[in-house]
């Protein structure tokens, strides 16, 4: 389901909301807030060369638990932290199997949503279920836009039990638009409460959409820090990072526009 489609079923279905652009004042704040810091914990790429690898903190010393929503062709990410020990639950009723095997992979054929049924379960049930530590875990989420609204759902006591999170955000470009901003907004306040943004790398598969000196790549890859393994941080400011790697190497890469990381 789309962000709009979500919209539309939720708190912001009035036409005259949906139709209304944001200002560019209140997204330049928004872009203020979210600004990516560098921490003591240096960042380690895991996963492959391009699409299914991230930077995350090198803080992943008694992590025992990823949860992985969103099953596709490959599984680098999840295979080099099995071949670390780490019980890697994987969820996506697209799909009837994981890309590849491991000891350590368990699969679960749903998607993540708001119901817990044949197709789909909540992140809270699915932790609930299957966390084997409790705060001591990894969240990876690529699950096509329907992070928002799961997010919203998802307890933050649940989201707490994350030492780290990694999620590929999609349609940014609803940014533009006041009830995205709104919704977009709602959703990182919950998560910085509790958690720093310590890396954001665009998915080359779009392109930059561009207004008014304000650049919005429609889909990128955050990596969140919780808060209580930060001891020091400073903004960061150079992009990319000598570990980013395009996710398309069949089209033009291109690095975090400045206003992502620099203040106007």
């Amino acid at each position: 389901m789309k962000i709009r489609d979500f919209v539309n079923r939720s708190f912001l279905s009035r036409k005259s909301v949906l139709a209304r652009r944001s200002k560019d004042a209140d997204l330049v704040h928004f872009l203020e807030l979210i600004k990516p810091v560098t921490t003591n914990h240096k960042l380690v790429r895991v996963g492959g060369e391009g699409d299914g690898g991230y930077l995350v903190p090198d803080d992943l010393a008694g992590i025992d638990t990823l949860f992985s929503p969103g099953v596709s062709l490959t599984a680098d990410f999840e295979l080099q932290l099995a071949t670390q020990g780490v019980h890697c639950f994987m969820a996506d009723y697209s799909v009837d199997a994981t890309p590849i095997n491991h000891s350590l992979f368990h699969f679960e054929k749903k998607f993540l949503g708001l119901t817990n049924d044949d197709v789909f379960t909540t992140l809270e049930s699915w932790v609930q279920r299957n966390a084997t530590s409790f705060n001591d875990m990894i969240l990876q989420m690529d699950i096509e836009g329907a992070e928002y609204r799961v997010l919203l759902d998802t307890d933050s006591a649940t989201l707490r039990r994350f030492r780290i999170i990694v999620i590929e955000f999609h349609e940014l470009q609803e940014l533009w638009q006041q009830w995205g901003l709104e919704l977009i907004q709602l959703t990182f306040h919950k998560l910085l409460k509790d958690f720093a943004i310590v890396h954001i790398h665009p998915n080359n598969k779009a392109g930059v959409i561009s207004r008014a000196g304000i650049e919005i790549p429609p889909l990128m890859e955050f990596t969140f820090l919780r808060r209580d393994r930060i001891t020091s941080s400073q903004p960061t400011t150079q992009f990319p990072h000598g570990m980013d790697r395009a996710n398309m190497n069949t089209k033009p890469d291109f690095p975090l526009p400045r206003c992502w990381h620099q203040s106007p």
